[in-house]
């Protein structure tokens, strides 16, 4: 029996969140904001404690820097249950961090600084570790400058000889994101970028021809999250369905992707058919988007269950 049910590779930054955000100040003005939060978020900070939330056993894999925000980071993760054994500390790296100035309408546009996740790296004594799991995902790719050179290929490449499901999203990628994405696609069982990444990473726009396009790198299933637009799944065994957004109000968009790959999980982890793991994780995604940072909204796998059942669609 492994040890984890679901193991988070990746990105974890530190954030500190306002709402509501219109403009930034002019000169050395201070506006009023309503809300100030902070939160472990990234695609990996924020699937890992959706996934403890929902009660599976998690393990964080990851970096941080010698210094208040990582101090920070790792009690936090501390809070939810979460495994921090193999969180590194790396000492020429500050921790990943970002300001986020949270829209009315929810959007949250962010001033970021690029730290420790380009730092940390699993090494040879830490890989069985990571691999004693039943799901492993990665989020970040395009952010982890020492494991996106090739260590990521060959920690998935072990994990699905290991009979290990593994899942893959990505960071704000591009074009050239592409040359990193497409070794570990024969490897992801689940890929799960935001159509923005996907469009960007296929340099395609229709979503048929990216899933395709995507499909024929390697990828076991692909699932498009397309905000209120819903999500998009489509696999090689010729299964494909569309799933509604639910009908909520919008507070903060921050890291609902990332919810989202922790409620499918989810699904994953109880054994439930494709068509309710995405429904896991779009009721994770739009509780997160009820509050103000990442996880913000989600309670519990109960209140999740309760959330899909009583909240309409669009």
């Amino acid at each position: 029996m492994t040890k984890f049910d679901y193991t988070s590779v990746g990105f974890y930054t530190f954030d500190a969140l306002c709402r509501p955000v219109t403009q930034i100040p002019p000169g050395g003005d201070t506006y009023f904001v309503e809300d100030f939060a902070l939160a472990v978020s990234g695609a990996a900070g924020s699937a890992a404690i959706v996934a403890a939330k929902h009660g599976l056993k998690v393990r964080a894999v990851g970096g941080v820097g010698a210094d208040l925000m990582g101090e920070w980071v790792i009690r936090r993760l501390g809070d939810f249950g979460v495994d921090t054994a193999n969180m590194q500390t790396c000492e020429d790296f500050a921790t990943s961090s970002s300001i986020v100035t949270t829209r009315p309408d929810g959007a949250r546009p962010a001033l970021h600084k690029r730290g420790a996740t380009a730092g940390f790296f699993v090494d040879d004594t830490a890989m069985e570790s990571v691999l004693d799991t039943s799901i492993l995902h990665i989020g970040g790719v395009g952010l982890m400058d020492a494991m996106d050179k090739g260590r990521s290929v060959e920690l998935f490449a072990e994990a699905k000889s290991r009979g290990v499901i593994t899942t893959l999203d990505v960071f704000a990628a591009t074009a050239d994101d592409m040359k990193l994405v497409a070794p570990l696609l024969p490897h992801t069982d689940y890929f799960m970028p935001s159509e923005e990444e996907a469009m960007a990473l296929s340099g395609l726009t229709d979503f048929e021809e990216i899933a395709r396009f995507l499909l024929d790198q390697g990828a076991g299933a692909v699932i498009l999250t397309m905000g209120a637009q819903g999500a998009m799944y489509r696999d090689a065994q010729g299964r494909a369905f569309d799933v509604p957004a639910f009908a909520i109000d919008v507070v903060c968009t921050c890291g609902c992707g990332d919810c989202f790959n922790a409620g499918f999980a989810t699904g994953l982890h109880l054994g439930k058919p494709p068509e309710d793991c995405v429904k896991l994780g779009q009721a994770a995604s739009a509780q997160n988007a009820t509050g103000l940072g990442s996880q913000a909204g989600v309670v519990d796998l109960e209140r999740t269950l309760d959330f899909i059942r009583t909240t309409p669609t669009r």
